[in-house]
């Protein structure tokens, strides 16, 4: 159980996921939130040192390096941010008696098998993102027994500088046409849902059920029928779209660095009796979603 004086550091505070768990974990106990600017994950002193000086009770990492394309040619980057650092709070973190919970993604597979996947079945990233995340899994399991991994995907929400939703919306009030793939397929996560998860699991956290989870919102989409869904919600919504068109090609018509897998929908089964239930359906939690943005947006 964790009490009132409970001590959580909460690495990448700044991003999408980050910003919600400031919230999400406030319940918790006392949250210290650091983000880029107090730590660079890419200098190893300063991981030390960020742990030792606030002496947590629970590590909660939602940094990442998350330029898929650019990690191509930034390997040594993506690798220091997304496997070493995580690694030394791992280590940091059992040295102190504190548990650690990290995110990590679908990209640790190679989305070739058409269903979704559980937890035991084998990684086989395509690029660098997935290879660095998950080398810094295996860094986190052999590090600190007391861990919990959590991989989730397509992430979007309010908070964060872009994201998916973002740029549908930014480009479906530029233009009459978007394109857009339809051969990728995952499961779009709201940011906010997966701060609550953090904040159910955290408690639960023992060394019975750490190890490995999947949690993304319920359901499959692809790209396409994600910014399809996207422009019907933010219509109804009031939103000021010029958007006629959404035109779906395939992965092979936007050539990029990396590559994706084609069908990357994870199984929340084993999440669930943690949870009490399934996820939440994407669809539901995208036009929650759009109307709490719409609302912040409305304030600035």
């Amino acid at each position: 159980m964790l009490f009132a004086m409970t001590q959580i550091l909460l690495v990448g505070a700044d991003g999408q996921v980050g910003q919600e768990l400031r919230q999400t974990l406030a319940r918790l106990g006392a949250v210290i939130a650091v983000g880029r600017e107090a730590l660079d994950l890419t200098q190893p002193a300063q991981v030390a040192a960020v742990v030792a000086d606030t002496q947590p009770n629970w590590i909660v990492n939602a940094a990442a390096y998350t330029a898929v394309d650019k990690a191509e040619s930034e390997a040594e980057t993506a690798y220091q941010v997304n496997a070493i650092a995580p690694g030394l709070l791992a280590k940091a973190a059992h040295q102190m008696g504190a548990g650690l919970l990290q995110i990590s993604t679908d990209y640790v597979f190679d989305g070739q098998q058409g269903v979704p996947y559980t937890e035991a079945q084998a990684t086989a990233p395509l690029g660098v993102y997935g290879a660095s995340k998950l080398a810094g899994e295996q860094a986190i399991r052999a590090a600190c027994p007391l861990h919990l991994i959590l991989r989730t995907a397509w992430i979007y929400g309010s908070y964060g500088k872009s994201n998916f939703v973002k740029t549908m919306l930014r480009l479906g009030q530029e233009r009459q046409e978007v394109r857009v793939v339809v051969d990728q397929i995952g499961s779009p996560t709201w940011a906010k849902d997966i701060a609550a998860t953090i904040a159910q699991l955290l408690p639960q956290l023992t060394p019975e059920t750490a190890g490995i989870y999947h949690y993304t919102n319920s359901g499959v989409a692809s790209w396409y029928d994600f910014a399809v869904a996207i422009f019907e919600d933010a219509l109804q919504l009031g939103w000021p779209l010029k958007i006629q068109q959404v035109v779906p090609i395939t992965t092979a018509d936007y050539p990029l660095p990396a590559k994706r897998p084609a069908f990357s929908a994870l199984s929340s089964s084993k999440i669930q009796p943690l949870l009490g239930g399934p996820p939440p359906h994407w669809r539901s939690s995208l036009r929650l979603m759009l109307s709490e943005w719409q609302t912040l947006s409305q304030g600035r």
